[in-house]
């Protein structure tokens, strides 16, 4: 089984025709990903990529029944395509953009308050189902079908865990970059919840960063009790007060957000915390007796 997608889920690409949109759908049917359709304004009527262009969308899911959308639209105007998806009844959204204004993610998180929309991201690889379907920009090639669920707010730490745990025999459940802004949709604890009733995962890993406090606030949830291992890297162990590092939320503010604080947290939770990068699958390998 898995969570949020799977292989029926019906994928509409907002910003289909634009350069990253149209890569990034190529490589997402190419994995198997059913694609039934792009919104570009302007394009409604033709077709790309062999798949309907729609100019909104509401006339996509009409048309398509579109469950899903992932969102390649610019920063200045992702928060609308984000919104017009919601409007229109999808209940999943990828939104790949980075950069997206802070005020727009706040508006827009309000507006989608109650809906029952779930929002990944923004500045998320996305999701993947191996096997199944892929709604991001994820490398298909290293991920196998198994039992581990990965929860990333990093896109490159996540291909590098999954690469490692592929190569010692470990499959994914699903794995799902919440984003690296500071502001996103779904975080750990909304998918914590998620895997926890999943029968197809047997454990989950977090892969966390400095910044913020998603990783303290999963570590508040796991203290009523997880019935599955959790097993977490943190990065940013030696990185400088007050330095930004790369991600818009990787920002340590005074008193918080630390690796050692996050590491900490996680820890007395009975989550098992990985010091060393290139030790995520083996440990996550020999801890679950595999």
């Amino acid at each position: 089984m898995s969570i949020l997608a799977g292989s029926a889920t019906k994928v509409l690409v907002q910003g289909f025709t634009g350069r990253e949109g149209t890569f990034h759908a190529q490589r997402m049917i190419e994995y198997g990903t059913n694609i039934v359709g792009g919104t570009s304004p302007g394009k409604g009527g033709t077709t790309h990529l062999g798949r309907p262009v729609f100019g909104s969308a509401a006339e996509a899911r009409a048309a398509t029944g579109a469950d899903a959308s992932v969102v390649f639209v610019p920063p200045l105007k992702a928060a609308g395509a984000v919104r017009e998806a919601a409007e229109a009844g999808i209940g999943l959204i990828v939104c790949v953009t980075e950069g997206i204004p802070v005020l727009d993610v706040i508006e827009l998180k309000a507006r989608l308050a109650g809906r029952g929309t779930r929002l990944i991201g923004p500045n998320t690889p996305g999701i993947i189902v191996p096997g199944e379907t892929k709604i991001g920009i994820m490398p298909g090639a290293i991920h196998r079908p198994g039992p581990i669920a990965v929860i990333s707010r990093s896109g490159t730490l996540t291909y590098e865990a999954v690469h490692q745990l592929t190569a010692v025999g470990l499959g994914q459940s699903t794995a799902v970059g919440i984003g690296g802004d500071a502001i996103v949709g779904m975080g750990f604890v909304e998918l914590l919840g998620l895997f926890r009733d999943d029968p197809g995962t047997a454990a989950v890993l977090l892969i966390g960063e400095i910044g913020g406090s998603t990783e303290e606030d999963a570590a508040a949830y796991l203290r009523s009790g997880y019935p599955k291992p959790v097993l977490a890297y943190i990065a940013g162990r030696t990185a400088p007060p007050g330095r930004r590092m790369g991600h818009a939320g990787a920002i340590i503010e005074a008193g918080g957000g630390t690796a050692a604080r996050k590491a900490e947290a996680l820890r007395d939770e009975g989550v098992i915390v990985i010091d060393n990068p290139s030790a995520i699958g083996e440990t996550v390998r020999r801890r679950l007796g595999c």
